[in-house]
């Protein structure tokens, strides 16, 4: 061992793993450390991926060839896809997965990838020289070199635990933090600031009564998160849920004076989306109940996690409080929850490509950006691989736009605004998200991603013969005519209005009583179409409706961006009374009341201002 690479990566959670990856995938000499190789992508919180936005991350991270997608689908434990309800730019895939076979999962892949080597140890120093990274120190003493360096500790950085009064040093629960590393970096003029995010307690299954709880069943169509895996082979679980009630907040405001968060213990920012319950009972004083959704660790484990009751409130309180929920009456607990304030440094020093301004080939990715979420990390880490391997070897730099993924949309609001809060992804947040939708990650990423070298034959080859199916589904609907006498009985049959004149296939397909599925059995060349696609069939129809149904949609969306562009030139000061505009967003309110911005242009870069607020004041203007 030289000791001597292209890449390093320090840190191996969700932004360290798809980093290291993505370098060495793409051919660099790379090497990830980490303080604990049993804990290569720990999933600190909720042993879950995807949700609102965040799915549609890790779809993109899927199809720019990284590997969260491919080790959620192998370890998940429950698939569902959130907001069916609503239209398909806001479907969002979520899984829930056994924690430790996830971990297992990420290290198999990591320790067989070629070019890439992992060494256990912690980072105590930075080695700079003329304002370029060349390589760091570890505790142990080595002196490794680097061409360039990903930075991707987490919570780690000077992490410090609070349950109640108490207070212990960490990165997670029963995991030394890092020192040190913090001040080697911010001496060379680079910024820091604290966050703070917390975890729920964690139970004992023998001891809930689960006939006291409403189930929460999965689904098991084909929908998976990387377009490449097999289906789900683990034991698909249940979920449950409850509520809280007034006996449970009042013995929580009980125990607010000993509260780290409001006796000032805790000086720092927490996620205001993803609040504690504490945070919940202060904040919503009139709701007689919260929400409570009690998930599986693990596909054998009994250990189970209570989302929507993160608290760092003291363990005797938590306890007491949440055995006055019926099902929990008889509760044990494996640990409380507690809170956690760690380092974090200033987005707005980076680059798009999230290489330092201030360091040269020093990347930063993860929670180390003011973001909090796996999956807006591994975002992150997939694209300052890729560039720190680009910066090692020459090629222009990569970078996503706005219009073409979450993942673009996340990495420039982080360095154009900034954060004064736990950044997390929203589908608001993106202007264009009917035109990044879950389902068509890989027509947007993944020729781009093939013409860098990360994607590979094989699955260009899988990729291009799903676009080719697509594209002949689309061109045949829109091409083929439909006679009235023929369908017109299939047509009331479906509940929708006959025909009194031919009309293109497409016209009845764009009908919201009509689908592809539906429709094709009463047309007999449209039935052979579909019958000609061997692979991924029900993939392809889902992407072709989409296509098809949404057209009107997606135009109407390319106008509202052009508005954007103009917004410049529009003075708001003084015009809003934002406090009382209810069709504004709660965050959106408070921000547009603090800081009173002179122009629309200025509105719409405020953290926690979203596009769909700024539509909002647009309506407001024309009226």
């Amino acid at each position: 061992m030289d000791f001597k690479y292209d890449v390093i990566v320090i840190g191996a959670g969700h932004a360290g793993c798809e980093a290291a990856a993505a370098a060495a995938n793409l051919g660099s000499k790379t090497c990830l450390i980490t303080m604990d190789m049993n804990k290569i992508g720990q999933m600190s919180c909720n042993p879950a991926v995807g949700g609102i936005a965040k799915g549609q991350i890790v779809r993109e991270i899927d199809a720019l060839g990284g590997y969260m997608g491919l080790v959620t689908d192998k370890t998940a434990i429950q698939f569902r896809m959130l907001n069916r309800s609503k239209g398909p730019a806001m479907w969002s895939p979520r899984a829930q997965c056994d924690r430790g076979k996830f971990i297992w999962a990420w290290r198999e892949v990591l320790e067989n990838l070629p070019n890439l080597h992992i060494w256990q140890d912690t980072v105590e120093e930075l080695l700079v020289e003329n304002g370029e990274v060349t390589g760091l120190v570890t505790c142990w003493g080595v002196t490794f070199h680097a061409k360039c360096i990903v930075l991707t500790a987490g919570t780690f950085l000077n992490g410090l635990m609070h349950i109640g009064h108490k207070m212990l040093p960490g990165g997670r629960c029963a995991e030394p933090a890092s020192y040190h590393l913090t001040e080697s970096i911010t001496r060379h003029g680079i910024t820091a600031g604290r966050m703070k995010t917390g975890t729920p307690v964690r139970i004992d299954g023998k001891s809930v009564h689960f006939d006291l709880m409403d189930t929460q069943d999965g689904e098991n169509d084909f929908h998976r998160f990387s377009f490449i895996s097999e289906p789900r082979h683990l034991k698909q679980l249940q979920c449950w849920t409850c509520f809280t009630n007034e006996e449970v907040h009042a013995t929580l405001r009980k125990g607010l004076a000993d509260s780290p968060l409001f006796n000032g213990q805790i000086k720092s920012i927490g996620p205001r989306y993803c609040p504690s319950i504490e945070t919940k009972i202060v904040t919503f004083p009139d709701k007689p109940q919260h929400q409570l959704f009690l998930e599986p660790e693990g596909e054998t484990t009994r250990e189970l996690y209570l989302n929507g009751f993160s608290s760092s409130l003291p363990m005797e309180i938590q306890l007491e409080a949440l055995k006055k929920i019926p099902c929990f009456k008889d509760l044990v607990v494996y640990r409380p929850g507690y809170a956690i304030e760690y380092d974090y440094f200033d987005p707005t020093q980076l680059k798009h490509t999230l290489e330092s301004k201030v360091v040269k080939n020093l990347f930063f990715a993860g929670q180390v950006n003011g973001t909090t979420g796996y999956e807006e990390a591994g975002g992150q880490g997939i694209i300052a691989g890729i560039n720190a391997h680009l910066n090692c070897h020459g090629g222009e730099p990569f970078v996503l736009g706005r219009d073409e993924a979450y993942i673009g949309v996340l990495i420039d609001d982080l360095v154009t605004k900034g954060v004064d809060e736990p950044y997390r992804m929203f589908t608001s947040r993106a202007e264009y998200r009917i035109l990044l939708r879950q389902d068509d990650a890989d027509m947007r990423l993944t020729e781009r991603a093939y013409q860098l070298g990360l994607v590979k034959e094989d699955r260009y080859a899988i990729f291009q013969k799903k676009r080719e199916a697509i594209d002949h589904l689309v061109d045949f609907v829109n091409n083929f005519s439909v006679k009235a006498d023929k369908i017109n009985d299939a047509l009331e049959s479906l509940g929708t209005a006959r025909l009194t004149h031919g009309c293109k296939l497409v016209d009845l397909i764009s009908r919201p009583q009509i689908t592809i599925e539906n429709i094709a059995p009463h047309i007999a060349a449209f039935q052979a179409e579909l019958d000609k696609i061997e692979d991924r069939k029900e993939e392809i129809i889902e992407a072709a409706e989409i296509r098809i149904k949404y057209k009107g949609y997606i135009d109407r969306e390319r106008t509202i961006a052009d508005k954007i562009h103009r917004l410049e030139t529009i003075r708001i000061k003084g015009r809003f009374d934002y406090a009382n505009l209810q069709s504004l967003s709660t965050e959106a309110r408070q921000k547009l009341v603090k800081i009173d911005p002179e122009t629309l242009a200025q509105a719409s870069r405020i953290p926690g201002v979203s596009p769909s607020d700024i539509n909002v004041l647009l309506v407001l203007l024309g009226r």
